[in-house]
């Protein structure tokens, strides 16, 4: 046992190696092309900017950067500071739809060069700027050119089933121009709720017209707070109004479906009303998706109105209704073949749902992800949407980011959008081929890092993981009986057990809900079998560290029941350590029926306190039995989806 530990000790620590000499900088999203050079640049003196050559929102950029880092700023020429010069010609050779984008940075012993076609340019390279490593008050010389793989690099909120206060808003779109996400899906109108004040009709956003957060909305003068925001951030707010789906807050206020020739009428008052309070709007997102089309000629009559009021570009689901050519479509489901071989155009959305992934699956996932299959901007591929959809009831606004890792995920999905490429298919686990595992291992340090410096006090659900490597044990046979035991389970340092495969990872898929197109844990998987998964823990003393335990991170969108007291979950799982067995929570809702207006409690490990385990001097083993009987789950609010999650809680 010994050996086999110290050659993965050994792995690891190569890897980490490894990883610090290719990381060469903090930056998420990385750069296309970051050349560094090993001398040092004094900013202690400060850095002379011309101000006669800034734009106000440069000058707030140069304001933040230097008080972040106790660096004067001077107006004059200053002995030994460092000029700040601005170019608005980029030296290297860009795609036209790059243009406004793309930036170069160069710093020097005496100056720091930033050199931009177009004022988003500028906007990109002080997000770089912002993120470098200024140790000290000193710089590493170095030479970034850089370009977005994709134009359109969009976040989804939805504020139309939970509702999020305005500063919980501009925080998020603070943290998406910092990582150079560039469109704001804002999705405030549903069946819970329309939550966007109506002048003409204000009972549709009466707190009786609503099923959850009654009376939580936003007047007009709060909207153009957030168009406005998103605006001085070099981000564009595409808000939806989804028709005629999702639209039963239309239906209960004005009594008519939406369809219907007076639901039309009523439809395209708001939708004037809408686009006379907000002129600068040019897109909207007009939904169309989960509805059946009674009226066939709803969607195109609509979207000719709304091209008649001056909005540009319409945005819908796909697949959803009948929509026109020229609607850009959002892929939420379907082959990635459609992207290449239509003539209209296409955002993907697809398995970009956080709310359907465990927190460690998130940022493994998006990461790997490619992009519309495709990787890289094509005539028909725009760019892509991570969306969070809290359909079940939060208690509270900061519980979404602790149910879905939305800012690890932001993270992870500004990384992939921005520099494109990724691995074919859906994966859910890290990689065991080691150079696919070492660009892992060098982002996760590059994650953690962030969660340090930008995220303190913040809910960031997020544990390294990337060193844990598991052996994967079995399959063994139970004929449908999940709490059969096998001989594993009395010895489970048992050296002569045949590994079948190795796992990576804090969360481990064995087979995911959607199995085949998201790929699997281990090669075949098999109803009615148990799986053991096995991993050994050095401690240098006995100590007692936390940690988080899970088998099945419940969907935010599903009603699914809550585990039953003195269990795990519903597939007999169990976790030993050093032998002794390591008891469920006791559930505060156990084995409750779920219920989408009964808010999680303590269900999923990233917001309920971690387990406590007592670690003895030396090795420890921790063996976790992950059985399964039928891969159908009881019902659809009920998916079975076999994994594991156990990880230390550093922080």
């Amino acid at each position: 046992m010994l050996k086999t530990q110290s050659f993965l000790l050994i792995l690891w620590l190569i890897g980490t190696v490894l990883s610090t000499a290719h990381a060469q900088s903090n930056i998420i999203p990385m750069p296309i092309s970051i050349a560094t050079e090993d001398e040092l640049v004094d900013l202690s003196k400060g850095i002379v900017i011309d101000t006669s050559q800034l734009t106000d929102e440069q000058l707030q950029q140069i304001q933040t950067f230097s008080t972040a880092h106790n660096i004067p700023v001077h107006t004059q020429k200053k002995t030994g500071a460092v000029r700040l010069l601005f170019k608005t010609r980029l030296t290297m050779q860009v795609e036209p739809w790059q243009e406004e984008e793309a930036y170069e940075l160069k710093v020097r012993k005496r100056v720091i060069i930033i050199s931009a076609n177009h004022q988003k340019g500028f906007h990109n390279a002080f997000q770089t700027l912002r993120q470098l490593d200024v140790t000290d008050r000193h710089l590493q010389k170095m030479t970034i050119n850089d370009v977005p793989a994709f134009p359109f690099r969009g976040f989804l909120i939805d504020v139309g089933r939970n509702f999020l206060p305005l500063e919980l808003i501009k925080e998020q779109i603070d943290f998406m121009a910092l990582y150079k996400l560039n469109v704001l899906h804002f999705h405030f109108t549903e069946d819970i709720a329309w939550r966007l004040f109506s002048g003409k009709y204000p009972g549709l956003t009466a707190a009786d017209n609503m099923l959850r957060n009654k009376g939580d909305l936003y007047t007009a003068k709060q909207f153009q707070e957030i168009i406005d925001y998103c605006k001085k951030n070099n981000i564009l707010l595409l808000p939806e109004i989804d028709m005629p789906g999702h639209s039963d807050a239309f239906t209960r206020f004005f009594g008519v479906d939406m369809q219907s020739k007076k639901g039309m009428i009523h439809i395209k008052e708001l939708l004037k009303e809408f686009k006379e309070n907000f002129p600068e709007l040019e897109f909207l997102h007009i939904g169309g998706d989960e509805v059946e089309i009674k009226n066939k000629n709803f969607m195109p009559e609509i979207t000719r109105y709304v091209e008649s009021l001056g909005f540009n570009k319409t945005m819908g689901w796909d697949p959803g209704s009948n929509l026109e050519p020229q609607t850009i479509r959002q892929l939420w489901m379907g082959g990635p073949e459609r992207v290449v071989e239509s003539e209209s155009m296409f955002i993907d959305s697809k398995h970009l749902y956080i709310n359907h992934m465990d927190p460690l699956e998130t940022v493994t996932t998006l990461f790997y992800r490619k992009i519309g299959e495709v990787g890289k901007h094509h005539s028909s591929l725009l760019g892509a949407t991570l969306c969070v959809w809290p359909d079940r009831l939060i208690e509270k606004p900061l519980d979404m980011y602790l149910q879905s890792a939305v800012f690890p995920g932001m993270l992870s999905f500004s990384e992939r959008v921005w520099r494109g490429g990724g691995l074919s298919g859906w994966v859910a686990n890290i990689p065991t081929k080691r150079y696919q595992e070492l660009d892992f291992i060098e982002f996760e340090a590059r994650i953690l890092n962030h969660k340090n410096i930008w995220f303190q006090g913040k809910p960031f659900p997020y544990q390294k993981q990337s060193h844990q490597i598991w052996d994967l044990i079995g399959p063994y046979a139970n004929g449908g009986d999940v709490f059969k035991s096998f001989g594993l389970e009395e010895d489970p340092t048992n050296q002569d057990v045949y590994v079948s495969q190795k796992a990576i990872g804090g969360t481990v898929v064995l087979r995911h809900w959607w199995d085949p197109l998201v790929a699997s844990a281990i090669e075949k998987p098999q109803e009615n079998t148990t799986w053991y998964a096995r991993r050994f823990i050095w401690s240098d003393e006995e100590v007692q560290k936390k940690f988080w335990i899970g088998f099945n991170d419940l969907s935010r969108s599903y009603a699914s029941d809550s585990p039953k007291l003195n269990t795990w979950d519903d597939k007999g799982s169990k976790v030993w350590v050093n032998g002794s067995e390591v008891m469920p929570p006791v559930w505060t809702h156990a084995g409750e029926k779920g219920d989408m207006e009964r808010a999680y409690v303590d269900e999923g490990y990233s917001y309920r306190e971690p387990t406590l385990i007592t670690l003895k001097k030396g090795w420890n083993v921790v063996l976790l039995k992950v059985p399964v009987a039928s891969f159908q789950g009881k019902d659809w609010q009920n998916p079975t989806k076999w994994m594991f999650t156990f990880v230390e809680v550093e922080n």
